[in-house]
């Protein structure tokens, strides 16, 4: 399972997982006629800390790793999957358990090595061994289990469901049909790598030498001075056509986002925002408040949902075990303390006047944007009702027990505090009970969640990786996950949630995500959660940058993206 993040407001780049490949959303340009300096900057608040696609986690890392590496597939700009060293979609069988794939022909790796099918299996298997955070893509694939166990040491290096009968042709055998697989091979971990540049997959610095890290992206890595800076030049002669206009990308490292802000407006930087870098609040509020400056701020939905979790495992939210999910008094409790957050109050509270950096969540748990979203306004859990919230208060609590000593759970930072606090105010007006707010540091706070026995109300979230309902679901809400040290952290599990899910995850296209959206609304109708925000991307982007910013869920590819004269 992938590495949880969580976040509220103001994204956290550090423990942001996402992926980065081509959007659409851009700035208003200044002029229409290209510049002869072609060369772009930003600046990043962290040093990278692997650009191996078998390894790399974070947003930070992947926004330079979709430019120089690509695998068989990749995302466009309207979140679709095409073909990129694959000349098509597989072929894949009647039981859903056997994929073809055709690779193209003149692929080849930045150093001119050809990509032939040899180095797909080696890529693939060499990510499943090295267990990464998304190692995970390869699960569904016949001899994961062999090629990295659960415990104890692999027994094989290779995957054993993967054959190449020719040098452009891989066949993939599957243990189960698994409709997403296909989505998650345009994620990095999937992405070609050369064996001819690395050493040995214990070695992790053969991509930091501009002479061995080879891949098959538009883009080359020309320098790296750790803590300092990175570039980046086009491929001469690339195999995938045009690399666009750019001839030169430079990110700097600058842990300090005002002295970004400065720097972008001293003309030192033309962007701010790639790799989740997103601004602060208050400089994108004072731009907002700036007429000349206002017109260089974009704003796109982000591919993250906020909530407060319930306790299903223990505690007052807990259904009886007697009438499970159905508990009818149980589910009165969790509605109540839905029904009494005014989310267009708590994201002006939190995110900015009028919702800057987030969104209210009126559409079930899936963002805004994304596959498997519901609709505005469609989630009747989420509507500001405190007449009825007090009413379903005295079905739960006629006594008023339950709700003694209640603790909101919260990680320590200014964001998830602020929050905290305005939804410990609307609980006290609007449902008349007051709760505890406890913060403790984000490691512990992970850890606890895990537990399933410490916090009956808590904040939890989740970022997707890609634009499929399945990502969502199998980390967060069946049943198989609501163990303890897994990823559903409150614990609950609902037979109709696992039907609809399987029955999605066999299916494709739009019958998948029909199934999806059922168990969507299964889970408002358990009101397994109280969702309150859809995250947010905020880009400061110069007039003269054409083509810059992204979309919800990736940044704009370096392709894209071309400097006009200023």
């Amino acid at each position: 399972m992938k590495a949880r993040w969580l976040t509220v407001g103001v994204i956290l780049p550090a423990m942001l997982v996402v992926a980065c490949t081509g959007g659409g959303t851009t700035a208003e340009h200044a002029s229409s006629q290209q510049s002869s300096h072609q060369i772009l900057t930003f600046p990043i608040t962290s040093d990278v800390k692997s650009l191996d696609p078998a390894l790399v986690q974070s947003a930070n890392d992947i926004t330079f790793v979709q430019n120089l590496y690509g695998g068989l597939y990749r995302f466009n700009n309207k979140l679709v999957e095409v073909p990129y060293a694959a000349s098509s979609l597989p072929t894949i069988s009647s039981d859903g358990l056997t994929y073809t794939f055709h690779l193209r022909h003149n692929v080849t790796f930045s150093n001119g090595d050809p990509v032939t099918a040899a180095d797909v299996i080696y890529s693939w298997s060499r990510a499943a061994r090295l267990n990464g955070s998304y190692g995970y893509v390869f699960r569904p694939v016949v001899g994961y289990s062999a090629v990295a166990p659960a415990s104890g040491q692999p027994t094989a290096t290779t995957l054993a469901g993967l054959s190449a009968p020719g040098p452009y042709t891989v066949v993939a055998t599957l243990t189960a049909p698994a409709s997403y697989w296909l989505t998650e091979l345009a994620l990095w971990t999937a992405d070609i790598v050369d064996p001819a540049v690395i050493p040995n997959d214990t070695n992790t610095t053969w991509w930091t030498d501009p002479s061995t890290a080879a891949g098959t992206g538009p883009f080359r890595l020309t320098s790296y001075v750790p803590k300092n800076y990175l570039t980046f030049a086009p491929v001469a002669n690339w195999w995938g056509g045009s690399t666009g206009s750019l001839t030169q990308v430079k990110a700097t490292v600058l842990p300090d986002q005002s002295s970004q802000v400065t720097e972008y407006l001293n003309g030192g930087f033309d962007e701010l925002g790639p790799g989740a870098n997103y601004p602060p609040l208050s400089a994108v509020e004072k731009f907002l408040r700036t007429p000349s400056l206002k017109r260089q701020y974009v704003n796109v939905p982000g591919g993250s949902s906020t909530w407060v979790g319930f306790n299903f495992t223990t505690g007052p939210f807990a259904p009886n075990p007697r009438s499970n999910v159905g508990d009818r008094v149980a589910k009165a409790g969790r509605l109540a303390f839905s029904l009494s957050i005014n989310r267009t109050e708590l994201v002006n509270v939190t995110c900015g006047h009028g919702g800057i950096t987030c969104k209210p969540a009126t559409g079930g748990v899936i963002a805004k944007g994304l596959g498997g979203y519901l609709g505005d306004g469609n989630d009747p859990t989420a509507k500001f009702n405190p007449a009825q919230a007090r009413k379903d208060l005295k079905i739960w609590d006629p006594k008023g027990t339950k709700r003694r000593g209640l603790t909101y759970w919260t990680y320590a930072s200014s964001a998830t505090e602020s929050e905290a606090q305005n939804l410990q105010s609307q609980w006290q007006q609007n449902l008349g009970v007051h709760v505890n707010i406890q913060a403790t540091d984000f490691p512990t706070f992970l850890t606890d969640l895990q537990d399933k026995s410490k916090y009956m109300l808590f904040l939890d979230a989740w970022g997707a990786d890609y634009d499929n309902p399945q990502d969502w679901f199998d980390n967060n809400f069946i049943c198989s996950q609501a163990a303890v040290g897994l990823g559903n952290d409150d614990g609950i599990c609902d037979p109709r949630i696992d039907a609809a899910v399987k029955k999605a995850e066999s299916s494709a296209g739009a019958q998948s995500v029909a199934q999806f959206k059922k168990a969507s609304r299964y889970l408002i109708d358990d009101v397994a959660m109280a969702n309150i925000e859809y995250g947010a991307n905020q880009y400061f982007i110069k007039p003269y940058v054409k083509g810059g910013g992204g979309n919800a869920l990736y940044d704009n590819s370096w392709t894209q993206i071309t400097i006009l004269k200023h």
